[in-house]
């Protein structure tokens, strides 16, 4: 007998009076039932508790926006994908691509980083990157020291079972809830120890 076949054989044993799963009464919220504006107004008052920059603009007055943002920076970091008219004021722009990624090197020497999200949950304020295109790799938007995130304001979920069900669980999915910061130390908080110390959110009215 394989050691794997004892295994299941007493697994198999183990539970042979188990008595029947209960079904688990599921009437948790599946959707806020907020409108666009309310969407934002939440997302915002959230990011804003965590300390983050925020910015409600329209379509038109993106370009402007991210060059106002970055506009103290020397160098920023895109993902291969994002719109390039969303950086068109702002020079310094380098692409991360998957056929010529940077180097954490690389990376650790640019100031900032633009990308898009997959979703944003307005009730935790939380932004979600799941790497595809305009999003990036985790490096991109973990090792720069500021992260300018644009958020489309359809993208917005109001709850977070409503923002799971829009994701895809096979992409590497980063979330993130305002910039990088711990306390565990004298309860003193420290910026910047596990991604960047600075996060700035676009929000992009429909």
């Amino acid at each position: 007998m394989s050691a794997r076949t004892e295994i299941l054989d007493r697994l198999r044993s183990a539970l042979h009076d188990a008595p029947e799963v209960p079904e688990i009464p599921r009437k948790y919220r599946h959707s806020s039932g907020l409108n666009e504006d309310g969407l934002i107004e939440l997302l915002s008052d959230r990011l804003l508790d965590y300390k983050a920059g925020v910015s409600v603009v329209d379509e038109a007055s993106v370009p402007a926006r991210v060059a106002e943002l970055l506009a103290g920076e020397r160098t920023y970091v895109v993902p291969a994908g994002l719109e390039e008219r969303w950086t068109a004021l702002a020079p310094g722009r380098v692409v991360d691509s998957p056929e010529e990624p940077l180097s954490v090197e690389e990376l650790d020497g640019i100031d900032a980083v633009v990308t898009g999200c997959a979703a944003a949950v307005a009730e935790t304020g939380t932004i979600i990157l799941d790497g595809s295109p305009g999003q990036g790799r985790r490096a991109c938007s973990l090792i720069p020291d500021h992260h300018v995130c644009l958020v489309r304001a359809g993208d917005i979920a109001g709850v977070l079972p409503e923002a799971v069900r829009r994701l895809d669980g096979t992409h590497p999915l980063t979330w993130i809830s305002g910039p990088s910061a711990t306390s565990d130390i004298e309860l003193q908080r420290v910026e910047g120890v596990h991604g960047p110390r600075r996060l700035d959110v676009v929000i992009i009215r429909t």
